[in-house]
């Protein structure tokens, strides 16, 4: 009886210690997924969700990315957020990081060129056809991102004034923080029409009008990682993913144009 009692003691021992040792194991495990951070303009919040699963199925790398306008998102960093990589919808908020240092060396490029369309919602009650169609006087309210934090919000103010109109709808503009808040106003059925990425509406409902190269300055969009970065590693995994990877022909896929 003794000895079979000892016996038992020692099995639960051993049974302890391997759900112990199991739990540590687990948790190493998980402390040691490999992450990376990326703060994403919000024009490509759509195609990157889409870029970042097949980027973890390749890499083994989980991505995880916060969306929002590039001003934000350049401010934040400029203050300190922990992000790996930036993925900006312009050029000059990147080449201002660089320029303070804020960038890995070498690191800047650009990775796509954005498309600019207007979206004349499916609930929209206007007739529109033509951007000149905005002028007319049933329609209420025109949504755009904030121009002065949205690269696609300046475009499409740049856009209407190429076309002559922005005095006549001016009053009738409403404004985002985001080209994703901004696309939000039109599913609701809060705006006639819509400013936005041409990636995020192409495979909405309603009318999607392509805004000409000539309408506005090029939307380039640039990268870089982040000189702070905890993961260089899998920010530049991340990177090349984009640049040189299957992460142009997503990106093609989606509505943007891809630099040679």
């Amino acid at each position: 009886m003794h000895r079979l009692a000892t016996a038992r003691r020692i099995v639960t021992t051993l049974g302890i210690g391997a759900a112990l040792l199991g739990g540590t194991l687990f948790a190493q495990m998980k402390t040691a997924r490999r992450e990376v951070n990326i703060a994403a303009a919000s024009n490509l919040t759509d195609v990157f969700r889409q870029a970042g699963t097949q980027f973890e199925a390749a890499t083994g790398i989980h991505a995880i990315f916060s969306f929002g306008a590039t001003a934000q998102l350049t401010q934040q960093i400029e203050n300190g957020a922990p992000f790996d990589v930036i993925a900006a919808a312009d050029t000059e908020h990147i080449e201002a990081l660089d320029a303070k240092g804020l960038l890995a060396t070498g690191s800047r490029a650009v990775y796509a060129v954005g498309v600019l369309a207007l979206w004349i919602p499916p609930g929209s009650r206007a007739p529109i056809a033509t951007l000149a169609d905005l002028a007319r006087p049933d329609v209420k309210v025109i949504a755009i991102a904030r121009p002065e934090l949205a690269p696609y919000g300046a475009a499409a103010v740049e856009s209407l004034r190429h076309a002559g109109l922005w005095e006549k709808v001016q009053a009738r503009v409403v404004y985002g923080e985001n080209i994703s808040a901004v696309k939000q106003y039109g599913a609701s059925g809060n705006a006639d029409a819509v400013f936005t990425a041409y990636s995020l509406v192409m495979k909405e409902a309603g009318k999607v009008i392509q805004m000409g190269d000539d309408t506005h300055k090029p939307i380039a969009q640039a990268l870089g990682i982040v000189r702070a970065s905890k993961n260089p590693e899998a920010a530049r995994a991340f990177t090349e993913f984009l640049l040189r990877d299957k992460g142009r022909d997503i990106l093609a896929a989606s509505g943007y144009r891809i630099p040679r």
